[in-house]
């Protein structure tokens, strides 16, 4: 039978630079498009060493997600009670991901809470089917992310709770995706294998600049303490996951993320309330 023809790769351009810029572009819009629902043109293609020189990337888009998110609950303030504003905006960030992360959490808490056995917590852990633990995980992440966002704006203002919402989902993916630097990916196969590779120092070093700088830029005081508490979590979790699976899957990630945001919440509310 004949075959489809195999469509042709796009056209470099001829300068090197042009060449390098159009690359990295075409890595970063991978990463929106792996970690949104946000559609990419198509020249941007895919090949799976896209997805790994796109990790350097993921908390660029975590900033994206931020930004978005606060400008749904600025929206939403100006129209409504901020309970319903704030509830928006985690809404905004929720369609906008397909709660990717999220399903990561879920994930996780139920493999880890049902699973005893290595084996038993992989198998747990992929399948798609959410169990009690996970959802009792999902809606204690949902509730508080909620009532913290809110005291957050009522006690220290719009401003505040705009800036920190915009630097958690930076700075938490930063911290997720800086495991790859450090730990082995476990499973032999999955979503998350291209991404699964080293990351190299150069690459690091952006993350770890795109994580840290948006906490900073909240206030100095209170971005070296949440740099601080993060690094801690890292630490925490990274040896409870090589305790448990040896390493890391794309639901540890998730989860990670996860709660390095609740994290920089808990710490941005008191941080106000003190």
């Amino acid at each position: 039978m004949p075959t489809e023809p195999t469509p042709a790769p796009p056209r470099r351009p001829a300068h090197p630079l042009l060449h390098r810029a159009c690359d990295e572009l075409r890595y970063l819009l991978t990463a929106v498009g792996y970690f949104t629902r946000v559609p990419v043109p198509a020249w941007v293609g895919f090949a799976p060493h896209y997805l790994h020189a796109a990790a350097r990337y993921f908390p660029l888009v975590g900033l994206m997600v931020g930004a978005i998110g606060a400008l749904a609950t600025l929206a939403a303030w100006l129209l409504w009670p901020p309970a319903v504003a704030v509830l928006i905006g985690i809404g905004a960030t929720l369609l906008l991901t397909g709660a990717f992360h999220e399903d990561g959490l879920a994930d996780c808490v139920d493999a880890f809470g049902g699973g005893y056995r290595r084996e038993d917590v992989l198998r747990i852990m992929h399948d798609s089917r959410i169990g009690t633990f996970g959802a009792l995980a999902l809606v204690l992440a949902l509730l508080l992310k909620w009532q913290l966002l809110l005291a957050l704006g009522q006690r220290g203002g719009l401003r505040e709770l705009l800036l920190v919402l915009v630097a958690a989902h930076a700075a938490s993916r930063a911290m997720a995706v800086s495991y790859l630097a450090t730990l082995d990916y476990v499973r032999p196969e999955g979503k998350a294998k291209p991404v699964a590779q080293r990351l190299s120092p150069r690459g690091l070093a952006l993350v770890l600049a795109c994580g840290a700088l948006p906490l900073l830029a909240v206030a100095p005081g209170f971005g070296v303490a949440a740099i601080a508490a993060l690094a801690l979590l890292r630490l925490v979790l990274g040896r409870y996951f090589v305790r448990r699976i040896g390493g890391y899957t794309g639901d540890c990630l998730g989860m990670a993320q996860q709660l390095g945001e609740l994290l920089i919440y808990l710490l941005a509310a008191a941080w106000i309330w003190s």
